[in-house]
């Protein structure tokens, strides 16, 4: 590849590897009592608040539409996202979640085609897609049948990847008019502003005490400043310059650092047929990123 593009490939890489370690990170705050919907709302506001210091010059966007674009990608890739994700965490492994939003990059070409009915996709890119969905595949049959995993996990894993496979085609359409720090900072300012009506129902829990242990505040630093306002900013960056498809397709290194960090970490089981999965989807990312 060009060596100008090899370090948007190597962003998005490093990009991954960090939020593949992200499920165990919302797990051990959910084991301390902090609600999914108040995970996200502290990582996304620590994340914020730096993103407005940098970004504050310019309020909304061009127009009332990419205005209304923008409220989508808060909510499908930040409120609605992690309401998923982090619910599917308390029903779950982490590892398992981490298998299962893998479809992500199957839905994002799928959703792409249909927005783009013109555009071919690749022969390289539809094979390696489906080999990393077979792997997927064996992951999800261990969860459900050798590690008896709550079925309900696993549908909310899966909306939250239809969330992402929405933001990323939003955020395509986005690209090419707004630079990459503004939009990064309108989809946390819309994600913190949607996920408001969920504390009607579910209110914030956030203890100070708790907030306090070390443990925890470690935890949400690492969430916020990290793995949102960091790799959101690289992650954006990344899909400005490869494309939404490629960028996307690396999704499927996330399941292998989770499966390898869970077990570390948390001691979360490893089956021979999460192995065989993760080697499909190792081996599908190579000849989907295969020219």
């Amino acid at each position: 590849m060009p060596t100008n593009r090899f370090w948007y490939h190597l962003i998005a890489i490093v990009t991954i590897v960090i939020w593949g370690t992200t499920y165990i990170s919302t797990k051990v705050l959910l084991n301390h009592g902090l609600s999914p919907s108040s995970i996200f709302f502290c990582r996304f506001v620590l994340a914020y608040i730096p993103l407005a210091l940098l970004s504050h010059r310019r309020l909304f966007a061009g127009s009332i539409k990419d205005e209304g674009l923008m409220l989508l990608a808060g909510m499908t890739g930040g409120s609605m996202y992690f309401l998923f994700e982090n619910t599917a965490l308390t029903f779950t492994q982490a590892s398992n979640v981490s298998l299962i939003l893998s479809v992500a990059p199957i839905l994002t070409t799928l959703i792409h085609k249909v927005l783009n009915p013109g555009v071919a996709l690749g022969r390289h890119l539809m094979a390696g897609s489906l080999i990393a969905f077979a792997g997927v595949a064996l992951v999800v049959y261990n969860g459900g049948v050798v590690l008896k995993l709550n079925p309900l996990g696993d549908f909310l894993t899966i909306m939250a990847a239809l969330m992402w496979a929405f933001y990323g085609n939003i955020l395509k359409s986005l690209s090419g008019r707004y630079d990459t720090l503004f939009i990064t900072r309108k989809v946390f300012f819309y994600g913190l502003l949607t996920i408001l009506p969920d504390f009607i129902f579910h209110p914030l829990t956030a203890p100070w005490g708790v907030l306090m242990q070390p443990i925890v505040g470690l935890n949400l630093l690492f969430l916020g400043l990290i793995a949102s306002m960091l790799c959101f900013l690289a992650w954006n960056l990344a899909t400005r310059k490869l494309g939404v498809l490629r960028v996307t397709n690396y999704i499927y290194l996330g399941p292998v650092v989770t499966l390898i960090a869970s077990a570390i970490l948390i001691q979360e089981r490893i089956t021979l047929i999460a192995l065989v999965g993760c080697l499909l989807i190792l081996g599908g990312v190579f000849l989907a990123e295969k020219r």
